[in-house]
């Protein structure tokens, strides 16, 4: 199953904008995102997927465009998988993920 992915120039922009029809998942650990975050992602660590996997559709609407960012691109690309397969039709992937936002967008978020 082939993932739509996106890059950090393009999320950047998608930030800029504030669109409300985006939702945007950081599957990052919690110790992570104290290092470095995006304010408009909702954390979802991927090691409390038992706490958070039954209400996915609750949380988040499955019609929406939905961008997934983890630290280079992994854990998200495997939450996008997971996604499309709880019947998610508009997911894509951050290539590179926070550490490329990070080194192309803004050298004010931390790297680690």
């Amino acid at each position: 199953m082939s993932i739509n992915v996106i890059s950090v120039e393009e999320l950047a922009v998608i930030l800029s904008e504030e669109n409300p029809e985006i939702q945007l998942i950081d599957v990052r650990e919690e110790k992570e995102a104290e290092i470095a975050f995006l304010s408009q992602f909702k954390l979802l660590p991927l090691s409390q997927y038992e706490q958070w996997q039954s209400q996915i559709k609750t949380i988040f609407n499955p019609d929406l465009e939905t961008i997934v960012i983890c630290h280079h691109g992994i854990r998200s690309a495997n939450m996008c998988q997971w996604l499309i397969s709880q019947g998610f039709s508009k997911v894509k992937n951050v290539s590179g993920g926070i550490d490329a936002y990070a080194i192309y967008i803004d050298s004010s978020i931390a790297r680690y």
